[in-house]
């Protein structure tokens, strides 16, 4: 799988290269964003856009998003060429959210550096951020592969819903670990999974089955595979934070203990407090709820995650997922070898070592 992400990640990168340049310049902006009123200063769009992306584009990241709709495009047996510009939505409007959520959450490192907001100002970090939402509807306009207006419409209604349900995971997520008194469901936080991290997944299949004219059937197919394979991912995530934080989190490209010092209740988090003592419960929630951890503190929180098994309960559920998004893939009847290929990328999102 990693040979495959290596194999496509230059490919998916030089699509976005045309949508975002590294070089913005004045034809760059008349192009795409029209004729200005007065004047443009494309040095100026060059700091507060394009180097800051391509900033955190370079540093890393698999481009899973553009590769998993790239494949499924090949696995209802069409030519991928014509449909790669489409493949940048995905990828582009995920770069904005982690850029959003670095700042709404504090973050201090992102793929193993500082945080954009940190390195640019929150002010630039946000703006950046937010046009990353809008920037990719411009490909739908451009209308790579001639769709006809039909299917231009379906897919800026697709986007708008599943955008609107992006932002209410991100919205819960906040509050959750906003307030340290509410007490979280395991089923609360897998729906807040499947609108934070899983909508993002429902844009990649969805995307692929829309511009290829696939039956609504066939649609919903991979919509549930993305979605059920994108909540195993992002309870993988949940568990690296932790196992990687044991090990310093160098190598994961976050800060050491990233998740118990937001105070955040991932599905470790829930289980073990409603599967430990009174008291070790307790203490678990003084040191999410505190507005500062020590690193002891991280640790102790983390022995707390192991004694009561709860990295291996999350890890389950996580596979048990993984599974579910392959028995929806079968649904979704796709030629080979792209079928087992999506198939893999379900092991890969749970099994990933950062």
């Amino acid at each position: 799988m990693r040979e495959t992400l290596a194999e496509w990640q230059p490919v998916v990168d030089e699509a976005i290269e045309e949508v975002i340049p590294r070089r913005i310049d004045e034809e760059y902006l008349t192009e795409f964003f029209g004729p200005a009123t007065y004047e443009y200063d494309p040095e100026t769009l060059q700091r507060a856009l394009s180097d800051p992306v391509w900033e955190l584009l370079d540093r890393g990241g698999k481009r899973w998003r553009a590769i998993v709709f790239l494949l499924l495009v090949k696995g209802f047996g069409e030519d991928h060429e014509p449909y790669l510009p489409y493949a940048t939505i995905p990828e582009i409007l995920h770069t904005g959210t982690i850029i959003v959520d670095d700042v709404e959450d504090g973050a201090a490192m992102r793929r193993g550096d500082q945080a954009l907001h940190d390195v640019y100002g929150t002010d630039v970090a946000l703006n950046a951020g937010n046009a990353l939402y809008f920037i990719p509807l411009k490909v739908i306009t451009q209308n790579p592969a001639d769709l006809d207006d039909g299917t231009r419409l379906a897919l800026y209604e697709m986007l708008m819903a599943e955008l609107n349900r992006t932002h209410l995971g991100q919205g819960t997520d906040i509050c959750w670990h906003n307030d340290g008194g509410i007490e979280v469901g395991r089923e609360q936080y897998l729906e807040m999974c499947a609108c934070k991290t899983g909508c993002l997944g429902r844009i990649v299949a969805r995307l692929a089955a829309i511009v290829t004219g696939q039956s609504d059937e066939r649609e919903r197919a991979v919509a549930r595979y993305a979605e059920s394979m994108s909540v195993a991912f992002q309870i993988g995530d949940d568990i690296l934070d932790i196992e990687n934080s044991l090990g310093e989190a160098g190598e994961f490209g976050k800060e050491f203990g990233n998740d118990i010092r937001e105070g955040k209740k991932t599905l470790l988090v829930i289980h073990a407090l409603e599967t430990a003592s009174e008291e070790r419960a307790e203490r678990l929630r003084t040191i999410l709820n505190a507005e500062e951890n020590t690193d002891e503190e991280i640790l102790e929180a983390i022995d707390i995650l192991q004694q009561t098994d709860s990295i291996e309960f999350a890890r389950e559920r996580a596979l048990s997922l993984a599974a579910e998004a392959r028995d929806q893939l079968a649904d979704a009847d796709l030629a080979e070898p792209e079928a087992s290929m999506l198939a893999e990328f379900t092991r890969f999102v749970v099994e990933r070592e950062q």
